[in-house]
This record gives C-alpha cells, structure tokens and sequence, in this order.
C-alpha cells in the first residue's frame, strides 16, 4: 500500500481570461475543487493501487466535505482534526502558469502519526511543504524515519522553489541526506535551485520534470536517462500536474516496473488534468 502525508485543502482556483487590472475588475471564471499536494497524489494514485493518506484538517464543514471527497476517490483516509482546513487560492494565466496564494490551515497542526496509520504502508510519499512549517515538520520527518526503520522506503517531492528557498538550500540537501529518500521529484527550476544535477551527490534517484520537453531520471554513478513526454494537445492548467506524475510514477514502481515505466505512467497521469480546472481529473485515468 502506498501512503502520502500531508495537506488536503480547498482549491479556488482562478482562471485568467485577461491580464489582472490593478484595482478594478478582470474577467475570470473561479473553480472550486478539492487541493493539497499529498492529497492529489492519494487520489490519483488510489486509481491504480491501495492508497491511504495521513494529514490533519478542521473541526468544520470543509474539513468534512474534504476527506469525503477523498474517501470517494477510493482513498483510505487517516486525519486528526484540529483549527480550520486549510484553502489555496491559485490564479491561472491564459497560458496555464499558476501563481499560488496558501493559507494551509489545519494541514500543519498534525502533530504526529497514529502508529496503525502505518499498518499495511510498504511506501510513503512526503511532499517537501511538509516540511515547511511545525509541528506537522517533526511528523513527516519521524513518519520517514519509521518506515525506512520497518523496512519500508519513501519518497519526498521538492514541491516549489519558494519553499525551498524559505527553508534554505543546503538545510534542504541535509534533510534529505539525513532521510535517504528511495526518490526525489522536482521540477527544473527546483532541480536547478538544489544543485541537482548528472553529478548530484544524493543517495537517491532524482526524477527531473521539464515540462513538455523529456524527463532526466538521475541515479548516484550511473550515466541520466531521458524519458520524452508525449505532446499534450492543450494546456490550459497545470495545477496537480506534478502531482499527477508522483502518482503514476509512485503506483507504478510499486508492482515492480522499472524506472522508465514508472515515468510514462507518471506522464500519462499528468497529461489526465492539463484542460481542466484544478487537479481532479474528469475521469477515469
């Protein structure tokens, strides 16, 4: 079973139909959907394999709504509830860039996880918000460490540069030399940020996501390998698109694939929520 830990919050979601006008009005058409990065994962990734997802959300109708949403998507659901859920504002340009607003509530509070949360778990993934804010920091960090100390393995994604940059590069790089994830996701902004890179010098295999142009799979003393992402015919928001690939990928290795693919699944899960609001996918993928 594959488990995710993290945030599940509210998405509004915004697309752009003009450039902003300070001050005054700008067209746009606003989305409400369900968000948070370990809970995109767990609802793309139930889709192909068990799932459970570990996080904390609001004693509030939100917070209802939120894990009943996600335990309709075939997710088995593990939260504490604690403040208020938490919400995501995302403007999305005509061009499908994201700009993101965070007020992640509740998402943080998780103070620690429950030790049957962990029954059954041969891998959890960790998005690197986790990390960002406490308690919900030391859980992740402790949550890692128990599952590699049960013989389970990890993953951890850089989840944004801003993020990164909040809580510093090299501490970053410590972490995650610390944690020995068995995969590192990141984008090449991220990858670029970290120093990551043929020659990185982490114990882990780094998957490299560039857009539409192909995918660099990155192992310790082993030459990069290219993975091509097929040409997706309309890109209109890529909110959870990064998500979606963790998922794929995540639920791919997990009936043993190798790492190439693991990394078409991923792309073919990511392709799934380029044309549509947010980072549910209309259907089945």
């Amino acid at each position: 079973m594959l488990g995710v830990l993290g945030d599940l919050v509210e998405d509004i979601v915004v697309w752009l139909a003009e450039d902003v006008r300070t001050a005054t009005d700008t067209e746009v058409s606003i989305h409400r959907t369900r968000g948070g990065s370990a809970a995109n994962v767990a609802a793309f990734a139930a889709k192909h394999c068990p799932t459970r997802f570990l996080g904390c959300v609001g004693t509030d109708a939100a917070g209802e709504a939120l894990v009943a949403e996600l335990t309709g998507s075939g997710v088995d659901v593990r939260v504490q509830r604690e403040g208020t859920t938490g919400c995501v504002v995302v403007f999305v340009d005509e061009h499908g860039e994201r700009t993101m607003f965070p007020d992640r509530g509740a998402s943080v509070l998780l103070r620690t996880v429950e030790p049957s949360w962990f029954e059954g778990l041969h891998h959890l993934h960790v998005p690197a918000y986790c990390f960002a804010a406490e308690p919900l920091s030391t859980a992740s960090v402790r949550a890692i460490e128990h599952m590699r100390e049960h013989g389970g393995t990890a993953s951890v994604d850089a989840s944004s540069t801003g993020m990164l940059r909040g809580y510093g590069r090299d501490r970053f790089l410590d972490l995650m030399g610390e944690l020995r994830p068995r995969v590192l996701f990141a984008n090449r902004t991220e990858a670029e940020f970290l120093g990551l890179g043929p020659e990185h010098q982490l114990d882990a295999t780094v998957v490299v996501k560039d857009g539409p142009d192909p995918t660099a799979i990155l192992r310790p003393s082993e030459p990069p390998e290219w993975v091509d992402v097929p040409v997706a015919p309309h890109v209109r928001d890529a909110t959870g698109a990064g998500d979606a690939f963790a998922a794929g990928f995540l639920a791919d290795i997990l009936v043993g694939s190798d790492l190439r693919k693991a990394c078409e699944a991923g792309h073919t899960a990511a392709a799934s929520v380029l044309d549509h609001p947010g980072a549910s996918p209309p259907g089945p993928v």
